[in-house]
């Protein structure tokens, strides 16, 4: 079975961290949430409270095969700013494990050095200037450059949660569990 990371910080976007988490068990992938602090649950940009199933640290030195980060403000931020984010999806690359990002948090892949020469997309005011000549940017909701997968916002995030689903399980099981939403 897939293992995916999704880290939960303060001020993450609940509509793309619970949409990841729902369809990625949807479709057979273990998925395992932490927050970045020392325990108890985190409350969201909107004020819902999610709850992850364990802290970073707990996890931090764990094989997983994809690392995924939801966007969000202030979430995106103490992503970015959190040493250990930034040595974990360094370390997935080196590794040769996929790392996706969503609405904001594209910024955090690339102040990671992993959007370098890569195709990709983002929140249309979240990616900063000076990081965008490094990379070809998109408007495309999905954007998919070898194992660097990255999205546009809280409406593209079933699409790229499904694209998880197939990257990491197949495209059969990806139509089966997209059947199951009736989505038009």
């Amino acid at each position: 079975m897939k293992r995916v990371l999704i880290p939960l910080a303060e001020g993450c976007e609940e509509l793309e961290a619970v949409t990841l988490i729902d369809l990625l068990r949807r479709g057979g992938v273990d998925v395992v949430t932490a927050g970045l602090d020392v325990g108890g649950p985190v409350t969201g940009s909107h004020g819902i409270v999610l709850v992850p199933d364990t802290t970073l640290d707990a996890v931090a030195s764990e094989s997983f095969d994809m690392m995924v980060l939801p966007g969000g403000l202030p979430g995106t931020t103490h992503l970015d700013a959190d040493p250990r984010i930034h040595a974990l999806l360094q370390r997935m690359d080196k590794e040769g494990k996929y790392v996706a990002a969503i609405c904001a948090a594209p910024s955090v892949l690339a102040n990671a050095g992993l959007l370098t020469g890569k195709r990709a997309t983002s929140y249309p005011t979240c990616m900063p200037e000076a990081l965008v000549p490094t990379m070809s940017y998109c408007n495309d909701p999905v954007v998919r450059d070898e194992r660097v997968v990255t999205s546009r916002g809280p409406g593209t995030a079933m699409d790229f949660a499904l694209t998880l689903v197939e990257i990491l399980t197949g495209v059969e099981n990806r139509r089966q569990v997209e059947a199951a939403l009736l989505r038009p």
